[in-house]
């Protein structure tokens, strides 16, 4: 998903960083409703374990291999605004420290596994809230469902971003089959690792995950009417 330098010409590159910092500002002062003494820390946990998590890919199909977005799992865990500062942060070091996405293309790869990743698995997970009992235990296959659609999406937004300003022609259908086809598998591999690990902290944890308080408020008023 890392977009390396001279893939999309100079004005969709400079399109996509405007984009980026606009979001990054925003993120940054609607982090400050999320920021609190528990999700603080959790916020460092969680970029140091997604930067460490997209240095390790795994393979796929035909020779291709993926690795770990993280959108929806921060998301989930420390809210949108915190989990695309966190997605940012991993994304500019990963880019300056060990050339993994172009520096031009920067803004690019901070709107595609940032922006795009960390607003669908928001929007994904909260209907997936709506549309799943209101059980602690189905929070982590929401974040699941967010996740496999997050990393769908930000391929689809990739091809649309190339079918205007990519700088070899390509067929619109050919790269959309092609993309959506190895990211799909990939999306599943990140379904699974975002599962099994905000359900490893529901399981101990529940109170540090943003994404389930409102099924804890839920099912701390259900349990205070049946006491009553």
């Amino acid at each position: 998903m890392h977009v390396p330098d001279g893939f999309l010409d100079a004005p969709t590159s400079l399109a996509t960083a405007g984009v980026a910092a606009a979001a990054v500002a925003l993120a940054l002062r609607g982090a400050r409703r999320e920021l609190d003494d528990r999700v603080a820390p959790l916020a460092g946990i969680i970029a140091t374990f997604v930067f460490a998590g997209q240095m390790i890919n795994f393979p796929v199909a035909g020779g291709t291999s993926g690795h770990l977005l993280g959108g929806a799992m921060t998301t989930v865990l420390v809210g949108p605004f915190t989990g695309l500062l966190c997605m940012t942060v991993v994304i500019v070091v990963q880019s300056l420290l060990f050339a993994d996405g172009g520096i031009t293309a920067l803004g690019t790869n901070v709107v595609l596994m940032g922006v795009v990743a960390v607003v669908t698995a928001h929007l994904v997970f909260l209907a997936a809230q709506v549309l799943l009992p209101k059980r602690v235990s189905m929070v982590a296959p929401a974040a699941a469902l967010a996740a496999l659609a997050s990393v769908a999406t930000s391929a689809a937004t990739f091809v649309l971003l190339y079918s205007v300003g990519g700088v070899v022609p390509i067929p619109f259908d050919t790269l959309l089959t092609a993309m959506l086809g190895v990211h799909l598998l990939i999306g599943a591999g990140e379904a699974v690792i975002t599962f099994v690990v905000v359900a490893g902290i529901m399981g101990v944890r529940p109170d540090l995950v943003r994404g389930a308080r409102g099924v804890l408020v839920s099912r701390e008023l259900e349990t205070r009417m049946v006491a009553a």
